[in-house]
């Protein structure tokens, strides 16, 4: 990407639409150079000439500018929201930024997806981190504190209170119950042959 490209980006210039478009890999979404939304990281952007090139390398469309000056199926929108929530769920996502990185405003964010999906986007990000946590649980040694950091819960005692909502368990006896069954199971299959 050239740096005149770039600049137009980082400053909205409307007179490069239709000139490029550009896409950002974390996001999955693709705008025009005037696009309002947040600066992306350069190193996530990538360049078309054209809008179809964009859509033949799967990004979608901005729900934001438009770029293809259709606009984004509310579905489609929900999709990509939780593309990205599934990609960047280690991070730092309030409404707001998620409303930023998917082009659109945090009301009308919340409410599309909450009539999509049945959950609000909190919940999603809280059940995307939970599973991963399980992960973490039956398949490292890494301690608690770790976990909850690598999985976007950098407060382990939130971590903790969280964790026991939705499983009913603490990580700990989470851990210990599903280690014990893994071992079970193992013990049981190699009996078996």
């Amino acid at each position: 990407m050239t740096d005149e490209k770039w600049q137009a980006i980082i400053r909205n210039d409307a007179s490069y639409d239709d000139k490029f478009f550009y896409a950002v890999k974390t996001t999955g979404i693709f705008c025009r150079p005037s696009c309002k939304s947040r600066v992306p990281k350069k190193e996530n952007v990538r360049i078309f000439q054209n809008a179809e090139q964009a859509l033949s390398e799967h990004f979608r469309p901005c729900k934001r500018c438009k770029p293809t000056g259709q606009r984004l199926p509310n579905h489609e929108w929900v999709e990509q929201i939780t593309q990205c929530i599934d990609m960047n769920y280690s991070e730092t996502l309030t409404l707001e930024i998620l409303a930023d990185m998917c082009h659109g405003s945090p009301y009308h964010l919340h409410r599309i997806f909450k009539r999509i999906k049945g959950i609000t986007p909190v919940e999603y990000v809280q059940q995307t981190r939970i599973a991963k946590a399980m992960e973490y649980l039956i398949h490292s040694d890494k301690a608690i504190a770790d976990i909850a950091m690598t999985v976007g819960i950098p407060n382990t005692s939130y971590f903790i209170t969280l964790f026991k909502t939705k499983t009913g368990h603490t990580p700990t006896d989470y851990r210990q119950l599903n280690r014990n069954k893994h071992t079970t199971e193992v013990l049981q299959n190699g009996r078996k042959k």
